[in-house]
């Protein structure tokens, strides 16, 4: 089955309720490559390590609090969309092709009758 949203209309909310976006070696290289600089350049420049982990860093949304650095605050669109991790490259891989966001962000819209509503989403973690 093909995507039945299109990002082009969301506003970036996996994006931004995912704060940690793990990164491997090859997305690095992969970074490094668009933006024309070292993999150790773009290690140290959009990733940093949490709890032992790679991970893509954030940066202020006036919207969501914080955001992927690569978030586009204007377009609200991917940065450096063709060198994206791979994470972000097989989002939303849950099998029905359909993103949950984009869903609720269509459903939201609908019932307020408005296209510039934007369901705030917060994501819950259970804490081992």
């Amino acid at each position: 089955m093909g995507k039945t949203f299109d990002c082009f209309n969301c506003i970036g909310i996996c994006c931004s309720v995912y704060t940690w976006v793990e990164v491997t070696k090859r997305d690095v290289n992969r970074i490094a490559k668009h933006f024309a600089i070292t993999p150790e350049a773009a290690l140290v420049k959009y990733t940093k390590v949490v709890k032992g982990r790679r991970m893509l860093r954030r940066k202020k949304d006036e919207l969501f609090g914080d955001t992927c650095i690569f978030h586009d605050l204007e377009t609200r669109l991917c940065g450096q969309y063709d060198a994206r991790p791979h994470a972000c490259r097989v989002w939303p891989d849950h099998g029905d092709g359909g993103c949950v966001y984009y869903d609720l962000l269509q459903f939201e819209r609908e019932q307020q009758d408005t296209d510039t509503v934007v369901p705030l989403i917060q994501l819950a973690y259970k804490r081992d």
